[in-house]
């Protein structure tokens, strides 16, 4: 399905925040596996003990938890990288554990431009030393593998998820929304 004006909402989680075998429900990549459940409807508790444990084991550090007072200075990062690619971003929110944008990406890969701004978010906190307290080593980033962006259908759903990302705001979520008319959305 192509998306509506090439827009996309990706979704991006920071690292060991959404394992396989999650007690709230999981996808295995590419949906080899299947857990019956979602976040919403999650599966019967103690259906997948065994496996998080096994997943939680498999970790090779400590599962990251975005800071409050880094938060905004992480998503605007990520929404200037964004924007230098030439992929504006409609609104941004940010949690301590994962990331919403409805961006556009026209002749690009959303996933692969997600990927280039968790990347750049995390190189600008560690230079600004913003990373104090995460215990990040070096090679190692706030952001899981991969993103999930979502093709917008029409007008009616980027309302709808433009909506859903601002609401994030009232669960604690740093929220933007960048200026669309000026050459540094900030």
């Amino acid at each position: 399905m192509s998306a509506w004006n090439n827009w996309y909402h990706c979704t991006a989680h920071a690292y060991g925040t959404w394992l396989q075998d999650d007690p709230k429900g999981w996808r295995s990549r590419h949906h080899r596996e299947h857990c019956e459940g979602d976040y919403k409807h999650p599966p019967p508790p103690g259906a997948h003990d065994h496996l998080f444990e096994l997943s939680k084991r498999l970790m090779k550090r400590d599962p990251v938890r975005i800071k409050w007072d880094i938060r905004e200075f992480v998503l605007q990062k990520m929404i200037v990288r964004l924007h230098e690619f030439h992929c504006p971003t409609s609104i941004g929110s940010l949690d301590g554990i994962h990331a919403h944008l409805l961006s556009q990406c026209d002749d690009r890969n959303p996933r692969i431009m997600i990927g280039i701004a968790k990347k750049y978010a995390t190189a600008q906190l560690k230079a600004h030393g913003l990373a104090v307290g995460l215990n990040l080593q070096l090679g190692e980033g706030l952001w899981s593998k991969g993103s999930h962006p979502e093709p917008i259908e029409d007008e009616r759903h980027f309302d709808n998820v433009h909506r859903y990302i601002a609401d994030h705001a009232n669960r604690g979520a740093v929220v933007i929304v960048p200026d669309p008319l000026s050459a540094d959305p900030y």
